[in-house]
Formats: C-alpha cells, sequence, structure tokens
C-alpha cells in the first residue's frame, strides 16, 4: 500500500511526532517551512518530527484518482498511524480542509487501540458543528478558481501556470466534492486538549466558527488570533512554530 505520509523533517531522539494535513488542492510540501521552523527548535523545547499527508492525486501521486471523501481519508490516515505503533507522544494539525481531515483521524485514533494525540492543531476552519461553509460548494470551474484566487497564498501562484493549473484541477475538484458532502456526526467529544490558530482576515473563519471548536473537546481548547489571512500560516510560522512547541507535551 502507498504511504500516505511524507518526512518532511527527522529528529534526533525525537521527543513527539507531528502529523500535519493540508489544505484543499494541497500537498505534503505545503508544510515545509512550518517543518524547517520547527526543526530549529529552541534551547530545552521538544525536539519533533514532522511528517505530512500526501493525498492521491497531486505530486507524487499524481497519477492515483483522488478521493472525494473526508472520512474514507481519515479511516486510511487514522490507520497508518496506528501501525506505526509510535514510541513518542505524537499530535495532529491541520489546516483548512486539512483541519476536518485531521479531526476525524483524531477521532479515529481515540477509538482505536493504543495511545491518541497528545493535541490536535487546527487553522483557516470553522468547527464542523457549524455546518458547510458556502464556499464549499462551487458550481464549476470558473467559480473555483475565482475562489482559490480570492483566498491568496502561494498555491494560487499556480493558476497563473496553464500547464500547472490542469495538472491542479482534479485535485481540486474532489477536493471541493469532498468539503461539499461532508457532514459532521455526532458523538463523544475529543479527549486531547485543541489548539484553534485564526488569520485576523481570514474571510472563511467567524469568531463562532473557531469558538465552536471548543465544543469537540472535553480537555482544554486554546484560540489564537494570528496576523493575516487564509494562509497565514505562511507569513507567521516562526510565531506558529513557537505556538506549537509551546502547546507540546514538554520531553520527559
Amino acid at each position: 500500500m502507498t504511504s500516505w505520509f511524507r518526512t518532511l523533517t527527522t529528529a534526533r531522539a525525537a521527543d513527539l511526532r507531528l502529523y500535519c494535513f493540508p489544505h484543499a488542492g494541497g500537498s505534503a510540501g505545503a508544510f515545509a517551512p512550518l517543518a524547517a521552523a520547527l526543526a530549529g527548535g529552541s534551547p530545552g523545547g521538544p525536539a519533533v518530527a514532522v511528517a505530512a499527508a500526501q493525498y492521491p492525486g497531486r505530486q507524487d501521486r499524481y497519477r492515483e484518482r483522488a478521493w472525494e471523501d473526508i472520512g474514507a481519508i481519515a479511516d486510511v490516515l487514522a490507520a497508518e498511524i496506528r501501525a506505526r505503533d509510535e514510541a513518542v507522544p505524537y499530535a495532529l494539525f491541520g489546516h483548512s480542509m486539512g483541519a476536518l481531515i485531521a479531526y476525524e483521524t483524531a477521532r479515529r485514533l481515540e477509538r482505536l487501540p493504543g495511545a491518541g494525540p497528545a493535541r490536535l492543531f487546527v487553522s483557516g476552519r470553522d468547527a464542523p458543528t457549524t455546518g458547510p461553509l458556502a464556499t464549499d460548494r462551487v458550481r464549476d470551474d470558473e467559480a473555483l478558481l475565482a475562489h482559490i484566487r480570492r483566498l491568496g497564498g502561494t498555491g494560487s501562484r499556480v493558476l497563473d501556470e496553464p500547464e500547472l493549473m490542469a495538472m491542479a484541477l482534479p485535485a481540486l475538484r474532489a477536493d471541493y466534492a469532498a468539503l461539499s458532502a461532508y457532514v459532521w456526526s455526532p458523538g463523544e467529544p475529543l479527549s486531547c486538549p485543541l489548539t484553534v490558530l485564526v488569520g485576523d482576515a481570514d474571510p472563511l473563519v467567524t469568531g463562532a466558527g473557531a469558538a465552536a471548536w471548543r465544543r469537540l473537546s472535553a480537555a482544554a481548547t486554546d484560540i489564537r488570533l494570528l496576523r493575516g489571512g487564509h494562509f497565514c500560516l505562511d507569513d507567521c510560522r516562526e510565531e506558529v512554530a513557537s505556538l506549537v512547541r509551546d502547546a507540546l507535551p514538554a520531553p520527559v
């Protein structure tokens, strides 16, 4: 079976592993800047090894059909994390569509035998209990591409290259089909703590939607405001890396 994770950084005698889940149309490389910032470390801080999910239909999995089911994606990712039989604590970090996938993966991991995640980080997305976003449902490619341009970020530059855009469109269509079909199912709240990161100019996240994440965990939920739009993780990566390091369990 093709591995769904790509190693972005390793840490000798790692204290913790961070699994990252990219946005719609994104690839594992979207988390490379954050991984590099975390690799810089801080005196006395945890040594973090970073891996990111590579969904089918992009980069080295370009020839595979992109999936259109967030629950099915979470099933596979949870099973692969559990099969790795982590010897150190691990955490999950998902951005935008990846926030939903990371959350659903965390739910599955907590139901499986073995240790659940030490923390869940989500960014760029209202809590799933608030229902689908209006922008999850796009009527055609023109509307989809216009939406991606409005969000900005490094990924939107692909739209200026016709050949790259043609390669990216199938995965984008599938990801937005998955978003439009996703329905939150009630269940037990997570037992792990949550960190919610919100860009102060992110057009997709509301104050109420960010606050609603609190109801999805029985542990503490920390909501942090960052400067920037939907892809503020790129502009604030050192700040985000510091927030992640501070929120992770202290080395034993």
